[in-house]
C-alpha cells in the first residue's frame, strides 16, 4: 500500500496520508479533504468511514472473526466470565487472580441503587416498557452521583464506569419487578455478578432463590457475548454524545435509547416472534419460499448481519447454550427444534450461501432468553446491561483521545438555494 493517496478535484491535487492499524484493511486520512478541496466525502450510514481510533474490539465480518483487545470472542465465552471480560475491556489485558478478586470486589460494592431512585421508579406507570425505565433511571444517576461526573479527572472516570457496571444489573432487575407487580429485591454481595441478577429478577421475598449453575452460565456467556461490538450505532451514540463533553450517565442513556430500536437491540425478540410464526418444522418450506419471494414481505429474522458476510461466531457458542439451557429445564420446545432446522437447511441452501445469509446472535438469544422466564420485552434491556461495559470502555477511550473533537458529521445539502422572504400578505 502507497504512503499516500493523491486525488485530483477541481483542477487541484492533493495528497492523503494512509494510516495502518494492528490488523485490518488501511485507512485513509481525509480529515484535510475540505481544507483542500473544499469538498466533503459522501457516506450514508458511515459504512466507509472510521471515526476513530480504538484498540477494544475488531472484526473480521468476512471471516466471522471477533476479538475483544485480541482474545477470540469464542475462547472467552467458553473459557472466562463476565467480570473477566469486563476487566479486560477496561484496562487492556486479562486480570490476574488478585486483580479479577480486587475487581470483582469493587463492583460488588457498587450494585446498591441509592434508596430514593425506589421513588423515582414508582413514577413511571404500570405497563411502562422496561426500556423507557432504564432510559430514565440511568439518565438521572447524574442527579445522584455528583462526585463521578468530572470527566476530567481519571479516578471519577473509573469511578463512574464501576457503577454503571455494578448498577445495571439492579437497574434492569427492579425494572423488570414493577412491570410484574412484585417487590424489589436488594443485591447481595456473595453472589457473582450474573448470579446476582437472576436473584434480583426472578427471586421473592418469601423464599430463597437458588440459581441454577447452567442457566447462570448460560446468562453469563449472552452477557459475554453481547460485551461489546465495536462502532455499532449505539457505541457511536455513547462517543458522539462524550464527545460534547457530557456526564458518563447522559452518554450510556443516550446509548441505551439508540439500543432501543428494532434494527439494532431489538432483533432477537424479532428472530423469536418469526420462530413462532413458522411454529414446527414441518413449516420450513413454506417459509423458505416466501423468504425468496421479493414480493412477500416476510424476511428470515436472525440470518445476515450488517457487518457478518460468514457465520457469526457468537451464535455458534449460543447455539450450544440453548440446547443445554432447555435439556436442564426439561423444555421440549418446538421454537428450538424449529430453529435446529432452519438453520441446517438454510446452511445448505445455495440461495442463503450465495447471499451469505448465516445464523447471526439474535438467532438463538431469544430462545434461550425465553426459555428462562424473560418476556421479550426484557430482551432489550439485557442486551443493554451486557453493552455498559464496552460502552463505558469506549467511552473511557475516547476521552483520553487526544485528537478527539466533538462529532460533527457534515451533509450533502438538498433543500432550497437562498430566497428572499415575502410577507404573509404577499403569499
Amino acid at each position: 500500500m502507497a504512503d499516500n493517496v493523491k486525488l485530483e478535484f477541481g483542477g487541484k491535487a492533493s495528497e492523503y496520508p494512509v494510516l495502518s492499524g494492528t490488523t485490518g484493511p488501511d485507512v485513509i486520512d481525509i480529515r484535510k479533504l475540505y481544507a483542500a478541496t473544499g469538498a466533503f466525502t459522501y457516506d450514508p450510514g458511515f459504512t466507509s468511514t472510521a471515526s476513530c481510533q480504538s484498540a477494544l474490539t475488531y472484526i473480521d465480518g468476512d471471516e466471522g472473526i471477533l476479538l475483544h483487545r485480541g482474545y477470540p470472542i469464542d475462547q472467552l465465552a467458553e473459557q472466562s466470565s463476565f467480570m473477566e471480560v469486563s476487566y479486560l475491556l477496561l484496562n487492556g489485558e486479562l486480570p490476574s487472580a488478585k486483580e479479577l478478586e480486587s475487581f470483582t470486589y469493587t463492583i460488588s460494592r457498587h450494585t446498591m441503587l441509592h434508596e430514593q431512585l425506589a421513588t423515582f421508579y414508582r413514577g413511571f406507570r404500570r405497563d411502562a416498557h422496561p426500556m423507557a425505565i432504564m432510559c430514565g433511571v440511568v439518565g438521572a444517576l447524574s442527579a445522584f452521583y455528583h462526585d463521578s461526573t468530572d470527566i476530567n479527572d481519571p479516578k471519577q472516570r473509573m469511578i463512574a464506569s464501576h457503577r454503571l457496571i455494578a448498577k445495571m444489573p439492579t437497574i434492569a432487575a427492579m425494572a423488570y419487578k414493577y412491570s410484574v407487580g412484585q417487590p424489589f429485591l436488594y443485591p447481595r454481595n456473595d453472589l457473582s455478578y450474573t448470579a446476582n441478577f437472576l436473584r434480583m429478577t426472578f427471586g421473592v421475598p418469601a423464599e430463597e432463590y437458588e440459581v441454577d449453575p447452567v442457566i447462570e452460565s448460560a446468562m453469563d456467556k449472552i452477557f459475554i457475548l453481547h460485551a461489546d461490538h465495536e462502532q455499532n450505532a449505539s457505541t457511536s451514540t455513547v462517543r458522539l454524545a462524550g464527545s460534547s463533553g457530557a456526564n458518563p450517565f447522559a452518554c450510556i442513556a443516550a446509548g441505551i435509547a439508540c439500543l432501543w430500536g428494532p434494527a439494532h437491540g431489538g432483533a432477537n425478540e424479532a428472530a423469536l416472534n418469526m420462530l413462532r410464526e413458522i411454529g414446527t418444522p414441518d413449516r420450513i418450506p413454506e417459509y423458505i419460499a416466501r423468504a425468496k419471494n421479493k414480493d412477500d414481505p416476510f424476511r428470515l429474522m436472525g440470518f445476515g448481519h450488517r457487518v457478518y458476510k460468514n457465520f457469526d461466531p457468537r451464535a455458534k457458542v449460543l447455539g450450544k447454550a440453548a440446547t443445554e439451557v432447555l435439556d436442564k429445564l426439561g423444555i421440549s420446545d418446538p421454537v428450538l427444534d424449529t430453529a435446529r432446522e432452519l438453520e441446517r437447511i438454510a446452511l445448505s441452501d445455495q440461495y442463503f450461501i450465495d447471499k451469505k445469509l448465516y445464523p447471526n446472535v439474535d438467532f438463538y438469544s431469544g430462545v434461550i432468553l425465553s426459555a428462562i422466564g424473560f418476556p421479550t420485552t426484557m430482551f432489550t434491556v439485557l442486551f443493554a446491561l451486557a453493552r455498559t461495559v464496552g460502552w463505558v470502555a469506549q467511552w473511557n477511550e475516547m476521552i483520553s483521545d487526544p485528537e478527539q473533537k466533538i462529532g460533527r458529521p457534515r451533509q450533502l445539502y438538498t433543500g432550497p438555494a437562498m430566497r428572499d422572504y415575502v410577507p404573509v400578505a404577499k403569499r
